[in-house]
């Protein structure tokens, strides 16, 4: 198939376009750090001291929500809860209060650790705060969303499979660049026992795919150039014809490469929980005994 054609049956789908997932994760990550920033510039102004009335209410809501925080979980595996609404609800709902939460407590302790309880409560806080996002982000790589419906990997195959040969076909003006894409399939398609390799595929393997991208795309521009002369297209035409020559290069790449990753990021996220469980409950201690303490003395 040609460029030309290819052209044609990419501008005759009537498919849905999605915003990459990592351009969400941009926007979501973006937005949370400006909601810090916004905290730390109303602690500057001093408006709120945790000693007085309006400070000591903000920790309140704070620590209400952190606390709720466990209802997500409670809903998740607790068989009585399970007529208690969609689970999606509930984990959108943790995630803001994740959010909100620590934003609050920051505001009531003015960003300073004062005591030493005061301190291990506000490093808990901020270590699990931190752990939710992470969470997210790997939740994210094997989930649809938040929606909470499970991608089966063989589902996931399937459909990078059929976005794979479509690419590829489309492609086939340019041999070498199919050849390069084969054999990155075949690099990255055998995983190798073990936890080095599921590091590899979530931190390594995306600069490979980089790397791979670049490779295509020079290949591309000599090929391109020669397919220009031989049909006389303009400049015009040839950046409609570069554009969607880079578009299925890159489906292709994505495609495999989620496949590659989907195990590696089940495991992380079983790790996450692992890790992230000790540091809720030493949050839940600590804030107790900061409770106490607070109104004990």
């Amino acid at each position: 198939m040609s460029v030309k054609e290819a052209s044609d049956v990419e501008s005759q789908e009537n498919v849905r376009r999605e915003i990459p997932a990592l351009s969400k994760d941009m926007f979501v990550y973006a937005g949370i750090a400006l909601v810090v920033w916004g905290a730390r510039e109303i602690s500057l102004l001093n408006l709120f001291k945790a000693g007085e009335d309006a400070g000591y209410w903000i920790g309140v809501v704070g620590a209400s929500m952190m606390l709720l925080l466990l209802s997500y979980p409670i809903r998740k595996y607790f068989r009585f809860t399970f007529g208690w609404g969609p689970v999606r609800r509930w984990l959108a709902w943790h995630m803001v209060l994740g959010i909100g939460g620590p934003v609050l407590i920051l505001i009531h302790s003015g960003f300073r650790f004062g005591s030493l309880n005061a301190g291990v409560a506000l490093w808990s806080m901020i270590i699990v705060a931190a752990s939710g996002v992470v969470g997210r982000f790997i939740y994210t790589r094997i989930n649809r969303g938040l929606h909470g419906e499970r991608v089966a990997l063989e589902e996931l195959k399937a459909r990078a499979g059929i976005e794979q040969d479509g690419a590829r076909s489309r492609l086939s003006f340019a041999p070498k660049v199919e050849v390069v894409l084969a054999g990155f399939k075949v690099k990255v398609q055998n995983p190798t026992p073990g936890w080095v390799d599921h590091l590899y595929r979530v931190f390594l393997l995306p600069s490979v795919q980089l790397i791979t991208y670049v490779r295509c795309v020079l290949l591309l521009r000599g090929r391109l150039e020669k397919l220009k002369m031989r049909n006389n297209w303009n400049a015009r035409q040839l950046g409609d014809h570069r554009r969607l020559a880079h578009k299925l290069v890159r489906r292709y790449l994505n495609a495999v490469v989620r496949v590659a990753q989907f195990s590696s990021y089940e495991w992380m996220l079983s790790a996450w929980h692992i890790a992230h469980i000790p540091f809720v409950f030493l949050l839940v201690i600590s804030t107790f005994v900061h409770i106490f303490a607070v109104h004990a003395y």
